[in-house]
């Protein structure tokens, strides 16, 4: 497996996907600094109700 920061080969399964802590703390300093980003999409206020009554339902099983 490789580093996705740096690209080395993970020896150490401690910081596992990273290589190292430095490496670690890069990537979330990424996600602190908004590089990384992914689409979100609109919820209603029906498919809100369908989500929260399906999660209840769930929830008893």
């Amino acid at each position: 497996m490789k580093c996705p920061i740096c690209k080395k080969e993970v020896a150490d399964m401690k910081y596992r996907p990273f290589c190292s802590k430095r490496c670690a703390d890069i990537d979330l300093a990424n996600w602190f600094n908004e590089k990384y980003s992914f689409a979100a999409e609109e919820v209603d206020e029906q498919d809100l109700e369908d989500i929260t009554k399906a999660t209840e339902e769930n929830s008893k099983n």
